[in-house]
């Protein structure tokens, strides 16, 4: 399934799941709604008809009276009868909602009422009040009184069934809503679930893209996606251009290591060529030179020397990249190692200007297997940066102490140069990098030395790292087993950098430092 296919289905699922509660809860209402209605309607026609047939009987009350006192007209007769008729024709109004009671005593006291209205008219207008009275009395009266008791007692059981309709209708209501409330909150899980699984097919993708991109970005073309690039969507083309992508820029990098070691290579014969001549002529063994000719020649071979280590950096990178390059790890003291980086660097602190000491940690390990020159190649990098970034007066300062117990060394570098800026630091160990205080030097670099150290340190079982300040100073630590290829123990930074180590020795001079 495709991804369009994906997101089409999850959000119809999505749009299904909540309309179903919707279409519900709108039925629900207008159920409750015609309820309403009908309940009004009806109650109101009812209550109407109820009304009628109490002014319909205090109209008979008022005809009854006017036949016994007002005989000689024949209205007062009229009007009684067709008052009873009224009552015969409510009967069958009410009867559609349910008040039979009330239709049928309508229905006979309208025919009592008929039929004794006649006989008291008649006793009235023969002069023989009595009969009309007591007709009236036993017959016309209690049809009367019969009919507004009917009424009162529909106008009851019509509130009563009007109540119960009413309470019938909120609990169809409540019902109802309850039921679009729990469908509500079973449409919301499920359509939380959708979304969550719609997340999930492109969040993981897309992460598990984002990390092979990182990894490439990083120099490793071997990273493996877990998308196969079989599936049948975006993804799983995204991930075979990925492969073809990866596949590619290793045979790349391959080609380029290739090309750089042997063109290093090749490079390296004509250069040690060019400097035997050199000394050759400086040795007037080809006859005489004259002191510009020196001079030129010295010129010359510096500039031969600066091309012969930039080729060695670059040999020394692609050994390193392709796992050819080899440490010749030996013991070694390492009291002895750090005294003679300290006479080496004398002279250069001293035509600097530069404060320079080194001093070791009193428990500091007499001895350590590392690779000799690789170590001093490392060492000597960190220090001549550090000399070449700091101005007369300042001070360069390096220190060895035992770390975890004594399982490792910890040596740093300290000066208090033009520093590094910070947004800089994580590519201070990149090949070809330089970082922006290259003003502040009269040399610049290749770009090289830091990268080849890391690579010498790591191959050794260590780690190294650096902090800075712009303008205040910089430190390079190294952290190193004690036999080189050892696995080192995870130690803090800054506590390498801050503190005299965790095993409390006091740091005692290498040797004399000079200014």
């Amino acid at each position: 399934m495709t991804l369009r296919s994906r997101l089409a289905l999850g959000f119809s699922l999505i749009a299904l799941l909540l309309g179903v509660p919707l279409v519900l809860a709108l039925r629900a209402l207008q159920t409750s709604a015609l309820a309403v209605d009908d309940l009004r309607t009806q109650e109101m026609a009812a209550s109407r008809l109820i009304g009628q047939v109490r002014a319909t009987a205090m109209e008979l009350r008022d005809a009854d009276k006017a036949v016994l006192f007002v005989p000689d007209s024949g209205e007062s007769e009229r009007w009684m009868l067709e008052s009873a008729q009224r009552l015969t024709t409510l009967a069958d109004s009410v009867r559609p909602y349910g008040l039979h009671t009330l239709a049928a005593r309508l229905r006979h006291s309208g025919h009592t009422i008929q039929t004794y209205g006649q006989i008291e008219w008649a006793a009235a207008s023969d002069s023989n009040p009595a009969l009309a009275d007591r007709v009236s009395t036993q017959h016309i009266l209690p049809a009367i009184e019969a009919v507004e008791r009917s009424a009162a007692e529909a106008e009851n059981s019509l509130a009563v069934r009007a109540q119960e309709r009413v309470v019938r209708t909120s609990g169809q209501s409540r019902e109802a809503l309850q039921l679009a409330a729990t469908l509500l909150a079973a449409a919301l899980a499920g359509a939380l679930i959708v979304a969550i699984w719609i997340t999930r097919t492109i969040s993981r993708p897309v992460r598990d893209l984002e990390l092979g991109m990182s990894a490439v970005a990083n120099g490793d073309f071997e990273h493996e996606l877990r998308i196969a690039p079989s599936r049948e969507d975006e993804f799983g083309r995204l991930a075979a251009s990925f492969q073809s992508m990866a596949s590619q820029l290793a045979e790349l990098d391959k080609l380029k290591a290739e090309f750089v070691s042997v063109a290093s290579h090749e490079l390296k014969t004509p250069i040690n060529v060019i400097l035997g001549y050199l000394t050759l002529l400086e040795d007037r063994l080809y006859g005489p030179v004259t002191d510009k000719q020196l001079e030129v020649l010295a010129t010359v071979e510096n500039q031969a020397q600066t091309l012969s280590r930039l080729v060695q950096h670059l040999l020394d990178v692609s050994r390193f990249q392709a796992g050819a390059a080899r440490l010749e790890p030996r013991p070694m003291s390492l009291r002895g190692f750090l005294t003679e980086l300290e006479q080496t660097f004398d002279v250069l602190a001293m035509q600097g200007r530069v404060t320079f000491t080194v001093s070791a940690a009193r428990d500091l390990p007499e001895v350590v297997t590392w690779d000799r020159d690789r170590m001093n190649e490392v060492l000597a990098n960190l220090l001549s940066n550090a000399f070449k970034f700091t101005d007369a007066g300042g001070r360069v300062e390096l220190t060895a102490a035992p770390a975890a117990g004594g399982d490792v060394v910890r040596i740093t570098v300290r000066d208090s140069g033009a520093g590094i800026p910070a947004e800089q630091l994580p590519h201070i160990f990149d090949k070809f990098f330089q970082a922006d205080n290259q003003s502040a030097s009269a040399h610049k670099g290749s770009g090289l030395g830091l990268a080849i150290a890391r690579e010498i340190v790591e191959a050794h079982g260590g780690s190294i790292g650096v902090e800075s300040t712009r303008g205040v100073g910089t430190v390079f630590w190294l952290v190193l087993p004690l036999v080189s290829g050892q696995p080192t123990p995870a130690i803090e930074p800054a506590v390498a950098i801050r503190d005299g180590g965790p095993s409390g020795g006091r740091a005692l001079p290498v040797g004399a430092g000079r200014a």
